[in-house]
């Protein structure tokens, strides 16, 4: 990993605080330790051990709910979850949380697609995780999920159907009204026919390209005259000159919620031209800028993503659907985005969502529960009382205003204990509780 000629990159210290928040932009946040074992390698070390890790492996139990393995095509949820216990127990965070942001780039639902497309879908966006962004676009074209999700299937040289054309130029890889036309969506669509499926009584099957369905006749895109295949179609896309600084800037977006600079995208996208469209050379100068480590900065976690750090951080693993429910009501749901246009992070936190990060946090808090009438103890000091509920979350760092106030909240509790069941007691339920504010406080719910 090289730094790169005209991005600028993060020269300040590189410290458990700074690898924190690269593990949950880049990953779902740390595990016990973690951070302070990454801070160690420094920032390079750091981001080369996420872009290049030395285990994909899936470290820790199966899941496991209602005693028995999870049923990812078959049981309500069950998708989610398995997709979620990956997140959690995976040891190449980024190559999960990559193809998380690719399955909103290319959003496809199984709303309109069977779960079993969906799960082969999601297989093929890992494996493009950190690869070539040429390559995951021709594949993602032909694949059977998205044939079905943007009617594919359903363009053919005697029907032509523009939905994919359209949105693989406005959503995909130029950006809205970007350097094409109407004329170049349809001549687009054109060239994209050919595919097939067949239908039976248990769905669609057979996904196939055959060439008496492609138009094979001469078409005109972005000014350029030729028999265009779908190969060269999706080619003409990506090689447009409005493509690599959309790209740059969509991808940017994944990482850092303030604007990258014109300098900065023009930077990104020289460089990924240069790497012939690869996108590890790109996140991995995104990793490094200035910006991701900005204090006043800071991103909302997306449901999934807190989800999953607060049971890496707690050491639990998927042992209940409620992950599946909650996640939906928290505006998150895997395998179905809303739409073609993938999640609205500005829903992250509002009024209809907050209730479920509460949820969440309950979720993860109950089962362990401190119990004064079975023993647990707690010290008679509101600092001590917060420094232990911090320690439940792996010791996230909290801003002064958010300390003082947890700490507002112990020694006003503590005030109350005048008699000495009440000083054995109110201590411990306090940790719990400060448990649960300090994960639906503003400092955890961003990173």
């Amino acid at each position: 990993m090289h730094y790169v000629v005209g991005v600028s990159s993060y020269k300040g210290t590189f410290g458990e605080e700074q690898a924190t928040r690269l593990l949950w932009r880049a990953g779902f946040g740390p595990k016990p330790g973690q951070a302070a074992e990454l801070a160690k390698l420094g920032l390079r070390g750091a981001i080369h051990s996420l872009t290049r890790p030395a285990s994909k492996r899936l470290v820790g139990p199966n899941p496991r709910v209602d005693g028995a393995p999870l049923a990812p095509r078959d049981a309500w949820g069950h998708d989610h979850l398995w997709w979620l216990d990956r997140m959690v127990r995976t040891e190449a965070p980024l190559v999960e949380r990559m193809t998380l942001i690719w399955h909103d780039w290319f959003a496809t639902s199984k709303a309109g697609v069977p779960q079993k497309l969906m799960l082969r879908q999601n297989a093929l966006l890992r494996r493009h995780a950190l690869g070539n962004f040429e390559r995951l676009t021709l594949d993602i074209t032909k694949d059977p999920a998205m044939l079905l999700w943007l009617n594919g299937t359903s363009n053919n040289v005697w029907d032509p159907n523009e939905n994919y054309a359209r949105e693989l130029q406005e959503l995909f890889c130029l950006g809205a009204g970007r350097g094409y036309t109407e004329k170049d969506v349809r001549q687009l669509a054109r060239a994209l026919t050919g595919f097939a499926n067949d239908w039976t009584d248990s769905g669609p099957t057979r996904f196939r390209y055959e060439r008496k369905r492609h138009d094979a006749k001469a078409k005109k895109i972005y000014g350029k005259r030729g028999k265009f295949t779908w190969q060269e179609g999706v080619k003409l896309v990506t090689r447009h000159g409005k493509h690599p600084e959309f790209f740059a800037r969509k991808l940017w977006g994944y990482f850092i919620p303030s604007a990258p600079s014109a300098a900065t995208v023009k930077a990104l996208a020289k460089l990924y031209v240069k790497s012939d469209r690869d996108v590890r050379p790109v996140v991995e100068a995104i990793l490094a800028h200035p910006d991701l480590y900005a204090a006043g900065r800071r991103m909302v976690k997306p449901p999934v993503v807190q989800c999953a750090g607060m049971l890496r951080a707690t050491g639990r693993g998927i042992d209940t659907a409620a992950w599946a429910w909650l996640c939906e009501i928290a505006g998150q749901y895997l395998f179905m985005p809303p739409n073609v246009s993938g999640w609205d992070d500005s829903r992250w936190l509002d009024t209809a969502t907050f209730r479920a990060r509460w949820l969440m946090t309950q979720h993860v808090c109950d089962p362990a529960r401190l119990d004064p009438e079975k023993g647990a103890t707690a010290p008679m000091d509101a600092g001590e009382l917060v420094k232990q509920a911090v320690a439940f979350w792996g010791d996230p760092s909290l801003s002064g205003p958010v300390r003082a106030g947890l700490e507002r909240y112990a020694a006003d509790t503590l005030a109350t204990a005048d008699k000495p069941w009440k000083q054995t007691a109110y201590p411990v339920l306090a940790v719990n509780t400060l448990r649960m504010l300090v994960a639906t406080s503003p400092d955890y719910l961003t990173s």
